[in-house]
């Protein structure tokens, strides 16, 4: 803690904590208090103005949160005051000030709701959108017919960029190393599981960010992608409901309603969602010299259940405090069947069956204040988030066939996780075109692993992971008319230890500069080039490292490995905007080269040569890169098109066994959504995806290919809709595999992916403001330098 007090104490030295003299009041002042003309509520943020009659704008100010306002240093003169918020009609009035008359009190000022103005507001928002930034996409969820669906992981695979297995594991640009927020803060929950504890109904929108500025931390090659849950902040009381129903080989119900009260210098907010039912996957892996096969099914059966609530608090125009929690639980009884069908030796085959209980607690509390100086854009925002994670699986092994390994037996597993992180963030503004940000960050994660099984053969294990991480980091960043810049780094004083049964297993510590920059060029008014260069690491993720058993079949035992060290990563980005008439580009290449890259490997069991270990190895240096193509064209007003394009190469050395293996790997995907306007209620869409053959350290991958509709009708006067989605119409979504090591096989497995599901969302509430001027945390996005 001494290293977090000392990077703190830094912020002693920040300007911007100063007061500064009053003007002096000149001439003459108005003032008032802005309403909405039906609820009698106040609008704050509301903008005021001053013009001459010749339309040359005098002065102005916005409104504050009960709606009041106050005009000063007005000169002498006829004026026409307005009155604007989105959403709402403008008002005019004259007005004149004079040395009789230098204090005007124009009492309330009712806005009424512009209707027109608000359908639009509102269907903008049901519309599906995928917005570029320079640093990242983000892409609204929950809105597009072929991305509905009962969970995150469901409507992963739809989006540009990112891949996802039949586990749930995901990738972006081709590699598995992502990191996983949620409304930009970090999750003990493993990152496959955590997606599909998310319903899709509570998701705002995703970001894609593949090269992160020095302001995040580094971890993660391929980048972060953030998952921002909803949180409203209308005024008066607001809320939206959304539920749908999944039916394929087994029924999936899915819902959540997300709700916000906001009254003067208060908002609460409350989102709560719950997707549950059962999901079959099949498999096949056959052993092409040992002539077996094993026949695998599995039958999952989860329940999760998403609570969120909040509060946030407007001390003034200057000062904002907020808490929320959220309260994740999950249920799950995954019930497995493993064939080993050996046939020239039937009385050697092994039927393995196992039958498991878990469950997982997760819980967050979030606190924030963020301060706002005199200047515009000029903040310091301190945010302490927590978050602790109890996990349990119970499981019940049974085995029949004369090549048994041992015995049936029972497991009992228990997963203690917590992580604190602490954060400050300050933002100066030192001109029009330049800007400055410091921060410093504390990160203490605690793990523990209990494993306790009656099966003789195994032991039973205690295991801690802790480590600490402290850093700072500062940006600096210039705008000039066509082109800027921003430079930055972030220095992690990082320490980890491993404790199994006691005994200290792995120890490590180490202090690490991480540089990234940025430089933009605006070719045009439409069109754009920007470069970045970005240092990032890849540390062991808990189920890397653990060396308890994690799983057990006939032939294959899922362990860690408690040696593994970090990866690091130099990642260089090209990216070039485009903008057109009726539709927009962007196009991108990247290079990377990784240093001791993490691989998963098979290797032989050391203590019985019949079985194989699944686990993790550091190899040698890699290199990847690759080419993104994506964008949006509307040929006619009832016909929009979305396609993307991704072909990546990556180079890849390893040991398997005790044999040095290089693989180089070509792969591209094409995906391309279209929807189709029916009529101004009734909106038709149709989703296509293939991912070509690709090759890993020790698996090949066939072609992968699918194709998604789906209908979309708004009813209630455009406050309800109701979705309809027919997914993997040709029931292709199938992934197989061939390997040669450390013997020859070939696999193949199929989940649930034809279905149909059946969506209906209502909107209801009074309030109007629907643009309130927030703070940038709503939006779980920091803002970044210079040419952010």
């Amino acid at each position: 803690m001494k290293q977090l007090i000392l990077i703190i104490s830094l912020f002693s030295l920040i300007p911007g904590y100063g007061f500064q003299a009053p003007k002096e009041v000149l001439f003459g002042q108005i003032s008032g208090v802005v309403l909405d003309k039906d609820l009698r509520e106040p609008i704050p943020f509301a903008t005021l103005i001053i013009n001459d009659l010749d339309g040359n704008l005098v002065s102005g100010n916005s409104s504050a949160d009960d709606g009041t306002f106050t005009i000063k240093n007005i000169p002498n003169g006829k004026y026409v005051f307005q009155a604007q918020f989105i959403g709402y009609k403008t008002l005019s009035q004259n007005i004149e000030i004079d040395s009789k008359n230098n204090r005007i009190d124009l009492g309330e000022i009712l806005l009424e709701a512009d209707v027109a103005m608000l359908d639009d507001v509102n269907i903008v928002a049901e519309r599906s959108t995928i917005e570029q930034k320079i640093d990242r996409k983000v892409i609204n969820v929950g809105k597009d017919l072929t991305t509905a669906g009962a969970s995150a992981s469901d409507i992963m695979a739809n989006l540009p960029t990112l891949t996802v297995d039949q586990d749930g594991n995901i990738a972006m640009r081709g590699n598995d190393n992502v990191r996983i927020l949620v409304d930009g803060k970090p999750s003990n929950i493993p990152a496959a599981q955590l997606l599909k504890q998310i319903p899709s109904s509570s998701i705002k929108s995703i970001e894609l960010i593949t090269n992160p500025s020095a302001k995040y931390n580094p971890e993660g090659m391929s980048g972060i992608i953030n998952i921002i849950l909803h949180k409203n902040s209308n005024m008066g009381f607001n809320g939206n409901l959304n539920t749908g129903v999944t039916i394929a080989t087994h029924t999936r119900v899915n819902g959540s309603i997300d709700m916000n009260y906001r009254k003067g210098k208060l908002n609460f907010f409350t989102n709560a969602g719950t997707n549950f039912g059962k999901r079959r996957q099949r498999g096949l892996i056959k052993n092409v010299e040992s002539d077996y096969e094993e026949n695998i099914y599995f039958l999952n059966d989860n329940n999760s259940y998403l609570f969120k609530v909040g509060v946030d608090y407007y001390i003034d125009d200057k000062n904002t405090v907020s808490f929320y929690t959220n309260q994740n639980r999950y249920w799950g009884e995954p019930l497995g069947q493993i064939d080993l069908v050996i046939d020239s030796d039937p009385d050697s085959s092994i039927y393995q069956g196992f039958n498991l209980d878990s469950k997982n607690v997760s819980s967050t509390y979030n606190f924030d204040y963020k301060r706002e100086f005199e200047k515009e854009g000029h903040n310091i925002e301190l945010e302490i988030d927590h978050n602790i994670v109890d996990g349990s699986e119970l499981a019940a092994f049974t085995f029949e066939g004369g090549g048994a390994p041992f015995p049936s037996y029972n497991d009992d597993v228990t997963d203690d996780n917590s992580n604190t992180t602490i954060n400050l963030d300050y933002v100066n503004p030192l001109s029009e075109k330049i800007k400055l940000e410091l921060g410093a960050e504390a990160r203490i994660r605690n793990s523990n692993n209990t494993y306790q099984t009656t099966n003789t053969n195994l032991e039973d294990a205690d295991y801690d992971y802790d480590n600490s991480i402290y850093s700072f980091y500062a940006t600096y960043g210039q705008n000039f008319e066509k082109w800027a810049y921003q430079l930055g780094a972030r220095v992690e004083a990082y320490d980890v230890t491993a404790v199994l049964n006691g005994i200290q297993v792995f120890e490590d510590d180490y202090l690490t500069v991480y540089p990234t920059a940025y430089v933009s060029y605006q070719l045009s008014e439409k069109k754009t080039l920007q470069m970045n260069y970005g240092r990032r690491v890849d540390r062991p993720g808990l189920n890397q490292v653990n060396p308890v058993r994690e799983f057990s079949t006939p032939r294959i035992t899922g362990v860690g490995n408690p040696q593994l060290d970090p990866q690091f990563t130099h990642s260089v980005e090209l990216n070039y905007t485009q903008n057109f008439e009726k539709g927009s580009l962007t196009a991108g290449t990247f290079y990377r080269l990784i240093n001791s890259e993490i691989n998963q490997t098979i290797l032989e069991d050391p203590e019985d040569p019949s079985r194989l270990l699944l686990t993790f190895i550091n190899g040698e240096d890699n290199t990847s890169y690759g080419f993104e193509i994506s964008g949006s064209y509307k040929p006619f007003k009832w016909w929009s098109i979305n396609p993307s394009f991704e072909i990546y190469t990556q180079t890849t050395r390893g040991i398997v066994g005790e044999a040095a293996v290089e693989t180089d790997n070509n792969a591209y995907s094409f995906r391309i959504n279209n929807s189709f306007k029916a009529t101004d209620k009734l909106t038709f869409q149709l989703f296509g995806y293939y991912r070509s053959p690709s090759k890993e350290l020790q698996f090949k991958s066939q072609e992968f290919y699918f194709v998604n509709t789906g209908a979309r009708y708004n009813l209630l006067n455009d406050k309800a809709t109701l979705s309809l989605n027919f997914s993997d119409v040709f029931n292709t979504q199938k992934f197989k595999f061939s390997s040669d090591l450390p013997y020859k096989q070939t696999g193949e497995f199929q989940g649930e992916s034809q279905s149909i599901y059946l969506g209906f969302s209502y909107r209801f509430g009074g309030g109007k403001n629907s643009a309130l001027k927030r703070k940038n945390r709503d939006d779980n996005e920091k803002d970044g330098g210079g040419l952010f």
